[in-house]
């Protein structure tokens, strides 16, 4: 087991202050002049001459609920004002703004120059290694030095990387200076970001030297949608295609803590819809996969905070996790109490992670089976969803899978699953009868070859998925 630690280089809290710095450290903000808009070497960005002042609320919202508490009344000394962490500059921000924090400024002028060396395009195609070189020497604005000095300081504790939150609202340069100066002190740092737009994804990864990004906005997003019977599998074939050249750098998830639990009403309403997903999500590419805790035992995020409705679980501790706590069985970690649904869930989460884990083929060639068959089959539909992974047959360890998935929660789906010729002849499979073994416990079946293409026979109940191996000739 490793340590991550969330890092939020973008912005912190507005009554920010150290509770740890070391000796002779100044805060965030202690530094700077505060009389100007932008200076590179001040930490925050200013409002001069103007205090800060709350949000206008809109007359249906009541601060805390209404509840009483020193800070409600809306009167905070701050002065001059700061910008909020979405960059909103207005002394009285607006109710949606970021208003409870403050951005860090990175040399980032107010007209959104760069206040820094920029990173030359060819270091897209350099290691860490040539990136941490690159920035000897550097004058380099304060907040850079701050947040260096801040991640080398856990890891001195022995972390093991970092989760970083918002990462591109924060320039690439700092990403480049950040991450090889972590990696000059540990390779093998694991590092995490959020970054949402699709076409900053290279850039993040290749001159930011990010690990992994979190694959939401292409990959999540349309297979939530799948989930949900309100959007077409093609859609998660059109994104693997898109992703192919990062693939291994985009952690595929279900759930986290910025989104809605699967069970939950407002999503699935049901924790068995998150299987196929989970199938789809875990074997269709090399992308590493993350497992939320809680969802393995179906957690709806439904319980009553006092306000809203979450479909959340929150990352504070106003409300427990029921189910993740029923696996937990006071302090046992056996799962003693969980119901038999529960139980069966959590049992296939354990054999789908293990097997994606230890799987030769995950680490090989994918083979998109959904356009052929999606063609060719009339019992074959938008709500299944078929691929190949597999490795050089001419390999020790070689594998062949065919993975198949149905969204459909009602109904059984039977067809025969064609296997194209191109990917029979890159299996090097000869006519004839070759034998498919389960590898999530769905017993045997059987591939026939004739003239080259292959057929499975394929029943799926409703929600459900196979694995299956290529073992032998008959």
């Amino acid at each position: 087991m490793q340590v991550l630690i969330d890092i939020v280089p973008n912005h912190v809290a507005r009554d920010y202050q150290s509770l740890a710095r070391p000796k002779g450290v100044a805060d965030f903000g202690a530094n700077d002049d505060s009389s100007v808009e932008y200076q590179r070497d001040n930490n925050f960005y200013y409002v001069p001459g103007k205090a800060f002042e709350v949000p206008a609320w809109p007359d249906s919202y009541q601060v805390l609920g209404g509840e009483a508490h020193p800070l409600a009344d809306g009167k905070f000394l701050e002065n001059p004002a700061k910008w909020t962490g979405n960059g909103a500059r207005a002394a009285q921000p607006a109710f949606d703004d970021w208003y409870e924090t403050v951005k860090i400024n990175y040399g980032v002028r107010p007209d959104g120059s760069y206040d820094f060396d920029t990173l030359p395009a060819e270091y897209a195609e350099k290691d860490w290694q040539a990136h941490y070189q690159f920035w000897q020497g550097k004058d380099v604005p304060d907040s850079w030095l701050k947040f260096r000095d801040i991640t080398l300081y856990w890891l001195d504790f022995g972390v093991d990387g970092f989760r970083y939150d918002m990462a591109e609202m924060v320039p690439v340069e700092f990403w480049s200076y950040l991450n090889s100066h972590i990696k000059q002190v540990n390779p093998d740092a694991f590092l995490l970001a959020e970054v949402y737009q699709p076409d900053l994804y290279r850039d993040y990864i290749k001159l930011g030297l990010m690990d992994y990004l979190y694959d939401k906005v292409e990959f999540y997003d349309s297979l939530k949608l799948v989930m949900q019977g309100k959007g077409p599998t093609s859609a998660l074939v059109a994104t693997q295609q898109r992703m192919a050249d990062i693939e291994q750098h985009m952690l595929h998830f279900l759930e986290n803590h910025d989104e809605q639990r699967i069970a939950s009403p407002e999503f699935a309403g049901d924790a068995r819809k998150g299987m196929p997903a989970m199938v789809v999500s875990a074997l269709i590419s090399t992308s590493p996969t993350m497992l939320y805790f809680g969802q393995d035992v179906g957690e709806p995020g439904a319980e009553d905070a006092g306000f809203g409705k979450p479909s959340r679980t929150s990352i504070f501790d106003y409300v427990g996790v029921p189910h993740h706590q029923r696996w937990m069985n006071g302090g046992k970690f056996d799962g003693g109490t969980l119901s038999k649904d529960e139980a069966a869930l959590r049992d296939f989460y354990v054999r789908l992670m293990t097997f994606s884990a230890n799987a030769p083929a995950l680490m090989g060639d994918y083979y998109q089976l959904h356009t052929a068959n999606l063609a060719t089959n009339s019992a074959y539909s938008e709500q299944q969803l078929a691929f190949a992974r597999y490795t050089d047959p001419q390999q020790q360890d070689a594998q062949q899978l065919i993975v198949v998935s149905n969204f459909n929660a009602e109904q059984t789906s039977e067809f025969e699953l064609i296997l194209p010729a191109e990917l029979i002849s890159q299996w090097q499979l000869a006519d004839g009868r070759h034998g498919l073994a389960g590898q999530l416990g769905e017993g045997v079946a059987e591939l026939r070859v004739t003239n080259g293409v292959g057929q499975v026979n394929i029943a799926l109940p409703p929600l459900g998925s196979v694995v299956y191996r290529v073992q032998y000739q008959e």
